[in-house]
């Protein structure tokens, strides 16, 4: 009889532990949007973590900033950053898109004589080209309007993950308490020794990362400087800082290039797609590999799997945290899959 009844008490709280299982899983499933955002804000929260530590620890004579001012500082700077290139790059790109604007209906049909003289265009319909033109101008502008509600959406989101950072810096250690207390004391050490192993390589994470852009910045700016791109200093910035988006970043530098060197010269257009093709098999098959696998200590495949799976997932947010994700599951994987005594 005793028997009987543990079995069924046994039998039911399996039954109801199913059912609040998959009542979890489900309501993850309808907030998985928010979900994402927390893990992301947390994610870059230590990231970013050292850097606001280094800011606590200048003085500046007497005066030492804490960890909240230190926040606010590099808020500050970051703010005074983007509003500077703006004033420097900005005016000489809406002049010359002022000046575009107005020479449009004259420099049109010119451009298009020069497109049927290429070799096999001799036979396109200007005039068709030229009506598509614009309808793929009016087009554009019909889809920017109603494509307004949704950046609106995406801003409010960056503006969210950037507050919910923030306040993961500073109350974070809070945070990861609670956490811990869900588990027993031998589990919670256990948890909490791996866990800062995983923090120590993800920190480096953002050292690698940064050392890849600097390298992309720098070089761009080089070869731009030297075919005499238009905004080549200010393009060179931006080529840097857009790579911390592991390949739409890329993309978008190329296509930027692209457009601003096919304004002057083919030849520019040729020299920067040469540059390009050549710095894009180097990056993915020396240096990703190799500053990523010294700074998170992951194999190049790895990384480059990760880098498939995150956008895949989550598109430009997925990829950008989709190396630092890896270490934390490889750190995991390490310390409670493997098996080190058989090995």
């Amino acid at each position: 009889m005793t028997r009987s009844s543990g079995s069924t008490r046994t039998l039911r709280s399996d039954i109801i532990f199913t059912f609040i299982l998959a009542l979890a899983c489900y309501l993850a499933w309808l907030l998985r949007e928010v979900l994402v955002l927390l893990y992301v804000s947390a994610l870059f929260a230590v990231v970013l973590s050292p850097v606001v530590r280094a800011t606590a620890r200048l003085h500046i004579g007497r005066w030492q900033p804490f960890k909240g001012s230190a926040i606010l500082f590099l808020l500050l700077t970051a703010a005074a950053a983007v509003t500077a290139f703006g004033f420097l790059a900005l005016p000489p790109v809406l002049e010359d898109l002022q000046q575009f604007g107005a020479e449009m209906p004259v420099r049109l049909p010119a451009a298009l004589e020069r497109i049927r003289q290429i070799p096999f265009a001799a036979q396109l319909n200007t005039g068709e080209i030229s009506a598509r033109l614009q309808d793929f101008a009016s087009q554009g502008v019909t889809y920017l309007l109603l494509s307004i509600r949704g950046w609106a959406g995406k801003l409010f989101d960056l503006i969210t993950g950037l507050i919910l950072t923030v306040y993961f810096i500073l109350e974070g250690d809070h945070a990861y308490n609670w956490f811990l207390s869900f588990f027993q004391p031998e589990s919670r050490d256990r948890l909490d020794k791996t866990l800062k192993r995983a923090e120590i390589r993800m920190e480096k994470w953002l050292l690698g990362q940064g050392s890849l852009m600097l390298i992309l910045g720098v070089t761009s700016t080089i070869v731009y400087l030297s075919l005499h791109v238009r905004y080549a200093c200010a393009l060179g910035v931006l080529t840097g800082m857009l790579n911390i988006i592991p390949v739409i970043g890329a993309a978008v530098c190329i296509a930027i290039a692209l457009l601003v060197a096919a304004i002057d010269s083919w030849g520019r257009v040729a020299g920067i797609a040469i540059f390009y093709v050549i710095y894009l098999q180097v990056e993915n098959s020396y240096l990703t590999p190799r500053i990523m696998r010294s700074s998170v200590n992951l194999p190049g495949l790895a990384i480059l799997v990760a880098l498939l799976l995150g956008g895949a997932l989550e598109g430009v947010v997925g990829a950008m945290v989709s190396v630092p994700t890896a270490v934390l599951a490889a750190v995991l994987v390490d310390e409670y899959l493997v098996n080190k005594e058989a090995a």
